[in-house]
């Protein structure tokens, strides 16, 4: 399974998400932002690439919806309601992302 991650920035949130869940069995990850000044930001081939685009906040789907759409057409976008309140692989945010993913996609 392919799981591409997206925030703001791509700096905090869904770095930590992409190196939370690289680590389980059959899971590939990427992360990327929606900001034009973020570290990687939402492409098509990564769209393309994911079986599954999971997104921190409501707004992050608006803007890769409005971007995509014909590349999501067979996509499960799911918003995870996560704030922009943590430092990278913060524990609070690590237990959060492992309890909310797994609502999301079969693990």
């Amino acid at each position: 399974m392919r799981i591409l991650f997206v925030c703001s920035e791509n700096r905090l949130r869904s770095p930590t998400a992409a190196a939370v869940f690289a680590e389980y069995d059959g899971v590939d990850t990427i992360s990327a932002g929606t900001n034009s000044d973020c570290d990687t930001p939402v492409s098509g081939d990564l769209i393309e690439w994911a079986d599954i685009v999971l997104v921190m906040e409501a707004s992050h789907k608006r803007k890769v919806s409005k971007k995509f759409q014909p590349l999501l057409k067979n996509k499960k976008v799911s918003v995870l309601n996560i704030p922009d309140d943590f430092e990278f692989m913060d524990p609070e945010l690590v237990q959060i992302l492992r309890n909310r993913i797994p609502l999301y996609v079969n693990l």
